[in-house]
């Protein structure tokens, strides 16, 4: 396949290993974490970073393997292989959410202490930016965190936040001025376990059952000085160049659930005879699994290009925008096509086709809206 111009013996070693890991630890319990809507973070994350596989990118200073971006696209690839979407995605949250702010703005001591942390699994992050009116807009956010001495006093809500219920930390965004415009914000690590924080409540989702979503709220919470990322009202630049790394990971998701999702279908359709033939025999039914094929290729060769350009250190908001609207929609045709080839079938709860069509539809909302994503994409156009 053409992937292997890209990648390295390594770097084929690192995707096998987290997809063998996933064999392992993840897909025999997933139907039971669906259950219970939530995967036992702090126990998965601990395995996941005993093997390196919290780091791959990270300084090896704070735990991190110190190695490339084609080894952090691998690895997503190699969790996209889960039995359900709500997994990888709490783990894309530990790696790719409230990590990289810290990575890159972070004082020594963030990094020595919720780096190292969340690098070896002995913390479980979350990222903490949606609240009840302000989603996309960001600039919206009411939260407030209002300096008093050698503390900022934090009040107000969060919702949606993915690992929420089982968090150590959160990387917060907060408004930390009056004034109009975006330098009104600052993004701080907040510990879970100081007084004034409370999850107001779980939330029960359509999809990604297998990880957990709450509601928190802060009441005078005191947030030592020194847990803010970098210089005050920068979080939102900060937070900004952040999301790029969040909306990354719906790209490699995309096309490797795509791709099983066809492979299943296909192999339901081999068996299921109709007028004496079998399904995939229909002409319009392989046709449109051509089609799909193409535009999950179309996919992977953006988001390949879109690791050159990381690897050369450029502006990649352009292209991550345009993947993920791409990669949204074409998740939710696929999943839509392929439960619609399984007929009455696919309606059944119990089918995996099922669960993939409710989960994949979060990737058109969370992490930007398809909206948001086609509003950059016009201004990075210039119009």
């Amino acid at each position: 396949m053409a992937k292997n111009i890209y990648f390295t013996k390594d770097h084929e070693m690192t995707r096998q290993a987290v997809q063998d890991f996933v064999k392992k630890e993840i897909n025999p319990h997933i139907d039971e974490w669906e259950e219970k809507g939530a995967a036992p973070l702090h126990d998965l994350f601990k395995k996941l970073g005993n093997l390196g596989f919290l780091g791959v990118r990270y300084d090896e200073r704070y735990g991190g393997q110190g190695l490339d971006y084609w080894y952090e696209t691998a690895a997503m690839e190699g969790f996209a292989c889960a039995h359900a979407l709500g997994v990888p995605m709490a783990i894309a949250v530990q790696t790719n959410m409230a990590t990289p702010a810290i990575a890159e703005f972070g004082s020594e001591y963030l990094k020595d202490k919720y780096l190292r942390g969340a690098i070896s699994g002995d913390l479980v992050g979350a990222i903490a930016v949606t609240e009840p009116d302000a989603g996309s807009d960001v600039a919206a956010l009411k939260t407030t965190a209002r300096k008093q001495g050698d503390v900022y006093v934090l009040n107000g809500s969060k919702t949606y936040i993915t690992n929420g219920t089982q968090a150590d930390f959160l990387t917060l965004l907060a408004r930390t001025g009056d004034a109009p415009g975006y330098r009104s914000f600052s993004l701080f690590v907040v510990p879970t376990d100081l007084p004034g924080f409370s999850v107001s409540r779980k939330l029960d989702k359509m999809g990604m059952r297998s990880s957990d979503t709450a509601e928190l709220f802060f009441d005078d919470m005191q947030i030592p000085v020194e847990n803010r990322i970098g210089e005050e009202g920068q979080g939102f630049i900060y937070q900004m160049q952040q999301f790029q790394h969040e909306r990354f990971t719906a790209l490699p998701l995309v096309y490797v659930v795509g791709e099983a999702m066809i492979d299943m279908t296909v192999e339901h359709l081999r068996k299921r005879i109709v007028f004496g033939k079998p399904l995939i025999s229909k002409q319009v039914l392989r046709h449109r699994l051509a089609d799909w094929k193409t535009e999950l290729e179309c996919l992977r060769q953006l988001t390949y290009h879109i690791v050159r350009m990381k690897m050369e250190r450029m502006d990649v908001t352009r292209e991550v925008s345009m993947g993920k609207l791409v990669a949204g929609r074409l998740g939710r045709s696929i999943a839509d096509g392929c439960l619609q080839m399984f007929g009455g079938m696919g309606f059944m709860n119990e089918m995996l086709i099922s669960r993939l069509f409710r989960d994949i539809r979060l990737l058109s909302i969370g992490g930007g809206a398809d909206e948001v994503m086609s509003e950059i994409i016009c201004k990075t156009e210039g119009f």
